[in-house]
């Protein structure tokens, strides 16, 4: 096919779509579901309504092949679990006797047996249900869910493409299941998975399907001879299928590599590229090959992570480079779209100048359709929208909203000594234990303390007047007593307050700082019915005033107990915001840390010994190939550094982490210098621990001992267990007891019980020390 027959046949697709809906209702749906308020009669149909909506809302949009199969009660990596029929041994009872209960069983546990750990997908927010694999597993094919869905939007009329994790990174995602060798390789599994994929693949073929989508991010990732020859195995046998539709393989978030002339050479009809930050390495990449003459190309040349506008006449351009490389070039989304808002037109708050800067999915979808409509038709068929997209990025580059030249002198101005502590280690634990008094294994939680409902009511009606700031803030002072009260009475060593007036980890610093700015309906998916709203990052940032100290300090008087003065490290304020991209992201967070050195030394200086600086987006935001890695972790732990470092000796600082693999940061985790570092265990049996003792880390660390995002109550007896394994990694003298995460998902029932339960264990193991 000639250039200009591709461009010709150029169609708009997206690889999925936000879930929740416009108001959350299947976040509401589910949760009321767990409540026994809602029936699973009507679960279902909440979300049928809303899977029909988001197809026929994508059509209506102008996209010509909509996806199914993205959507996910709780996650799109545990389904692909039910599909393979790859249930853990110790939820094979459940799923018998109710699949939903089981597969919620699956992603939350019950009080009888755990669940499947969860982890970050590749360098985003969202969290997946790791598979749990061994040389035991049998897959066994169920493909009721993807052709259920697909009927669906047939029945609409539409064009459909389901949407399947492919099976190369479904394995490369699984951990070997508890009791399996810690070197089993799931990978190995591969010629017994890849039948059940055909037979999947069949069923889709008969149910109507012309293309089917598998997804390989995993590839887009460093990886070694043997996974890249499993890679052209999986696609030379899954292409030599007869009973199969036709195969398009999608890579995202990063550069294909070396895996790309496997997938070009691989009897496939189609692949789905990443032309956003990837652009150039996928374009010379594929240029390099020879392209793919004969094959399908979807271009995700519109970025489905971030929430600014696209440059039209840049990714037309890149577009123009592709033809001739292909047969057909289709336009898409550079990922699924799960990973942005769902409309930026209902942010009625937002300053009009800044909504014209800014795309969620909805506005997304419609740049992929112009993107398709001047491929095929030529710009003269999208001048208006050409013109009004350069008038918008104008504004961008020229509005004083981006630039301030007060904060940008003093970030050129760092030293750095400014991100060096003044004395080393050794001498600052003698100082602080001194200072401080605790015992062997002291305990604490993470920061936060259940939001309850009198919480959320009592923020509404601030919002909507209801009631005054003094009201409020009145309410908020008796919630803290109450969590002093229960800690001091429950026997936690170091107390938090339980930020009850903080609505999230990174909003609410957001909306205190310069430079940001926070959306009323931008919900995310972080994990099943768990929704954020990342704060925009749109100019430079300063910290106009004390952020934290007014309310730490209060909490302080109320106790004679350490209490941790509590923020959110700079890497995770970017992490978990929509950062700009005019400017590196080291540069954004040089300004971010020092904004926070402000707040801690006003801490230290309020009377505040301890405080803890969290920085759970440390791992997540590692570059996938690791040639990038160490320029980011540079930048990284230079910055957390500079948010701490110019406290006394005696003021203990922690971090914390949590859910994610830690054992490729264990030297950033040293370099961050932090006295005391807390992170998720529980769920990986103390995995960390290990790894930071296989490294030397010299300093305190609180490996979990409590699944916060489980239901469950972990008993005494367990959670001493915990402790006896985390105490053969680091010594009891650098052990902290505390659970994975914050409290702020969990009720008060089970809170209370989990954590007096934690320090029970605690002083169980501390008894069964060696006397000093």
């Amino acid at each position: 096919m000639t250039a200009k027959s591709a461009a010709a046949a150029a169609r708009a697709t997206v690889y999925g779509y936000p879930r929740q809906g416009p108001n959350r209702e299947l976040k509401k749906a589910i949760e009321g579901y767990w409540k026994g308020r809602v029936t699973a009669d009507a679960l279902q149909a909440t979300a049928a309504e809303l899977r029909r909506n988001n197809r026929q809302r994508l059509a209506d949009a102008g996209v010509h092949e909509v996806p199914t199969g993205d959507f996910s009660y709780y996650d799109h990596v545990l389904d692909t679990t039910v599909m393979v029929g790859a249930i853990p041994e110790r939820h094979r009872s459940a799923v018998e006797a109710d699949a939903t209960d089981g597969y919620f069983a699956m992603a939350r546990g019950t009080q009888d047996v755990g669940p499947l750990e969860m982890t970050k997908w590749f360098d985003t927010n969202y969290h997946y249900l790791v598979p749990e694999l061994g040389p035991d597993t049998v897959f066994t094919a169920d493909s009721g869910k993807q052709v259920g869905e697909l009927k669906e939007a047939l029945a609409q009329g539409l064009t459909a493409r389901p949407v399947l994790v492919g099976p190369v990174t479904y394995l490369l995602l699984a951990k070997p299941a508890p009791g399996v060798p810690a070197d089993f390789e799931p990978l190995t599994l591969l010629d017994r998975l890849l039948p059940v994929y055909a037979e999947v693949l069949a069923d889709l073929r008969a149910a109507g399907a012309e293309w089917v989508q598998l997804d390989e991010p995993g590839l887009v990732q460093d990886r070694t001879p043997a996974e890249l020859n499993a890679a052209e195995r999986a696609y030379r046998n899954l292409g030599a299928l007869t009973d199969r539709p036709k195969l398009l393989v999608a890579s995202y978030f990063d550069r294909l590599g070396d895996a790309l002339p496997i997938l070009a050479q691989a009897p496939v009809e189609g692949l789905a590229l990443d032309f956003t930050d990837a652009a150039a390495a996928n374009l010379d990449a594929l240029a390099a090959v020879g392209g793919l003459p004969g094959k399908r190309l979807v271009a995700g040349v519109v970025n489905g992570r971030n929430i600014w506008i696209n440059d039209l006449q840049k990714s037309l351009s890149t577009l123009g480079t592709l033809l001739g490389l292909a047969d057909r070039v289709d336009v898409a989304a550079s990922c699924s779209l799960l990973h942005v808002p769902l409309d930026a037109s209902a942010e009625k708050d937002v300053d009009p100048q800044i909504l014209r800067w800014l795309a969620f999915a909805q506005q997304k979808t419609a740049e992929v359709v112009t993107l398709a409509k001047g491929l095929a038709q030529g710009t003269d068929a999208i001048t208006g929208e050409l013109a009004a997209n350069r008038a918008g990025l104008a504004s961008r580059t020229s509005s004083p909203i981006t630039r301030d030249p007060a904060v940008r002198s003093r970030a050129e101005a760092v030293m750095d000594a400014d991100a060096r502590r003044s004395q080393p280690y050794a001498e600052r634990t003698a100082a602080q234990r001194a200072h401080l008094r605790l015992p062997l294994l002291p305990t604490t939680t993470i920061g936060s303390f259940p939001q309850t409902g009198e919480l959320r009511t009592a923020r509404a009606d601030l919002r909507a007047g209801r009631i005054d700031t003094a009201g409020y803030e009145e309410r908020i002072k008796a919630e803290i007593q109450e969590v002093i009260s229960f800690q001091e009475k429950t026997g936690l060593d170091v107390l938090v307050h339980g930020e009850p007036e903080r609505n999230d980890m990174v909003q609410y610093f957001a909306e205190q700082l310069t430079g940001y700015l926070a959306t009323q309906h931008g919900w995310v998916q972080s994990y099943g019915t768990r929704y954020v709203r990342p704060p925009i990052l749109a100019g430079d940032i300063s910290r106009p005033e004390p952020m934290t100290v007014r309310w730490t300090s209060y909490v302080q008087s109320l106790s004679d107990r350490p209490v941790k003065g509590m923020l959110t490290g700079p890497v995770t304020m970017l992490a978990w915001s929509f950062v700009r991209d005019d400017q590196p992201l080291g540069d954004t967070a040089r300004q971010v840390a020092l904004a926070l050195r402000d707040e801690v030394n006003d801490l230290e200086a309020a009377g505040t010994s301890v405080i803890q600086v969290d920085e759970p987006a440390l791992r997540e935001t590692l570059p996938l190939r690791a040639a990038d890695r160490d320029a980011y972790l540079a930048w990284a732990t230079e910055a957390f550094r500079l948010s701490t470092s110019g406290v006394r000796p005696d003021t203990q600082i922690h971090t914390h982490m949590c859910y994610a693999e830690f054992g490729d940061i264990v030297q950033a985790i040293d370099d961050l210098d932090a006295d005391v570092i807390s992170l998720e265990a529980a769920r990986s049996h103390m995995q960390v621990a290990r790894e930071l003792a296989a490294h030397g880390y010299p300093r305190e660390a609180g490996p979990g001992v409590y699944d916060i995002h489980s239901p469950r109550v972990p008993s005494a007896d367990e959670a001493a267990d915990l402790l006896r394994t985390g105490l053969k990694a680091i010594p009891a003298e650098r052990l902290w007891v505390n659970p994975d995460c914050g409290l702020k998902t969990r009720a008060w029932p089970e809170t209370r019980a989990s954590l007096e339960n934690l320090v029970a264990a605690a002083r169980t193991v501390r008894s069964e020390l060696p006397a000093s």
